[in-house]
């Protein structure tokens, strides 16, 4: 069925592939055609990543846990992402930002992602917050989207309330070293519901994890709010 749909689909309302300008055929695949998708750098574990914050390291696995050291002091358990943010991954992030629609693609990769982690014992999911501000803008949040296309899938509850963001930041500039944009998130989020969060395992959701700084305080928050862990997974990892 759906692959007569897709048929249909193609036949009636042609797109074009944001990236290649090919025709995208499934409507699984979003706004990236199936070749372009193919294309993208996805973790598949032959490759070395950082145990802590999943940072690509070299392009062979490694027998034993290895560390970039750059995230010691953040404040989140572990982190780990499908992929890295190029290709079919940023366009199709940069498209979930303006439109609320999360491509079967995407919600598969960050699927598997979970299911090859170790954050299996998960007791609910949390996605990072938008401020008043940006959701008022933007209508919806981006990470509340992947939350629940995930949550779907594995029968966790996701929690949209007990995280808030109390301050809005303005959005990173390219270019902005690692402690300026902690500076810019330092305080910025709090817990509301602490009795819901204490003793947990919390899975936090982002679509994308650049320096690490969002989530390290977001991660900060809910620990102070007595989390007992807190898993970090994105659809990309900036590079």
């Amino acid at each position: 069925m759906s692959v007569f749909y897709d048929s249909l689909l193609t036949l009636i309302y042609p797109q074009a592939c944001q990236i290649c300008q090919k025709s995208v055929e499934r409507q699984a695949d979003g706004f990236v055609c199936a070749d372009c998708w193919e294309e993208t750098p996805i973790f598949n574990g032959n490759e070395t990543l950082c145990h802590k914050c999943g940072a690509f390291l070299l392009d062979k696995p490694s027998h034993f846990e290895t560390f970039c050291r750059r995230c010691d002091d953040d404040f989140y358990d572990s982190a780990k992402a499908a992929g890295t943010y190029e290709d079919a991954l940023l366009t199709s992030i940069l498209n979930l930002k303006h439109k609320p629609f999360v491509p079967k693609t995407l919600g598969d990769l960050l699927l598997q992602t979970f299911l090859d982690s170790d954050f299996q014992n998960s007791d609910l999911i949390i996605p990072v917050p938008l401020s008043l501000k940006r959701f008022a803008e933007r209508g919806f949040n981006q990470a509340e989207l992947l939350a629940d296309n995930l949550a779907r899938q594995i029968n966790l509850t996701v929690d949209k309330t007990s995280l808030k963001r109390r301050i809005h930041t303005e959005k990173s500039r390219r270019g902005m070293d690692r402690k300026s944009r902690m500076e810019s998130v330092k305080n910025a989020f709090e817990v509301v519901s602490p009795r819901l969060i204490e003793g947990k395992k919390v899975l936090l959701i982002d679509d994308v994890f650049t320096s690490g700084a969002t989530v390290s305080n977001c991660a900060k928050a809910l620990k102070k709010a007595g989390a007992e862990t807190v898993y970090v997974l994105t659809a990309a990892r900036a590079v």
